[in-house]
């Protein structure tokens, strides 16, 4: 014998599994009952561990099923015990989002908004009166002495850009600004933090890029990583601007 109907209109969008069924990861089978735009129809529930299937079986169900699901497919619920009678779901996001999934940034990113977020991007930006293509250029430029040939530098990007450093001699210090800086320092990644941005405080698209990725952590995970300015650092500085975007428009 079934158990009464439980009503658990208040459940927020279940994820969709097909047009008969919605299924939560998170079988003793009882009669739901479910209002949708004032429509009620009772639907079958299965439940075991970690897994509750809600099936449709007449068409005003698989109707109010996938008005009720359609809109949360993959999305992570939160459980909550209401009493001896009654538990709730609670849509908590996309599971990216929700589960708080790292993103990794690099121009190879199957992702073109991703893409924009990395310093290969063709991003243009200014900087104390110079006109960059991309925070790789400016990067790569301050390897040379020679203030014509950062320039020469400055407005490549992509591959291009990263390998336009390859031919400068190899030294543990540089010129910007008038003041030497150490090679791999914190000294060294402010001027990389300053590059970054003016570029997206600048560069529209690129803003909204980095804005888009939400709470999710950033991480910059290549082949190979920079000696210089490793991976951790580097996803660190767009956190940190993301931050400060976020909280000052």
């Amino acid at each position: 014998m079934h158990s009464p109907p439980i009503d658990i209109s208040s459940l927020l969008n279940p994820q969709l599994y097909d047009r008969s069924t919605v299924t939560l990861h998170c079988l003793s089978t009882f009669p739901i009952v479910v209002k949708t735009n004032k429509k009620t129809a009772i639907m079958i529930v299965r439940m075991k561990e970690n897994l509750l299937v809600v099936s449709a079986e007449s068409d005003q169900e698989r109707e109010s099923l996938v008005s009720w699901g359609s809109g949360a497919d993959g999305y992570v619920f939160r459980l909550t015990l209401q009493d001896a009678q009654t538990f709730r779901l609670t849509a908590v996001g996309p599971e990216a989002e929700a589960c708080r999934e790292p993103i990794n940034v690099t121009s190879r990113s199957s992702d073109p908004a991703i893409q924009l977020i990395s310093n290969f991007a063709s991003t243009p930006f200014e900087l104390n009166g110079q006109r960059y293509g991309s925070v790789e250029a400016f990067w790569q430029g301050l390897k040379y002495p020679n203030v014509s040939k950062r320039q020469e530098i400055a407005l490549l990007f992509g591959k291009e850009a990263m390998l336009a450093g390859s031919h400068a001699n190899k030294s543990d210090t540089f010129e910007y600004a008038g003041q030497t800086i150490r090679v791999g320092t914190a000294d060294h990644w402010q001027l990389m933090t300053m590059a970054c941005r003016a570029k997206f405080s600048q560069h529209e698209e690129a803003r909204s890029a980095l804005l888009a990725t939400g709470e999710r952590p950033l991480m910059h995970r290549t082949r190979n990583d920079s000696r210089t300015i490793p991976g951790v650092i580097m996803a660190d500085i767009w956190m940190r601007i993301r931050y400060q975007l976020r909280h000052t428009n």
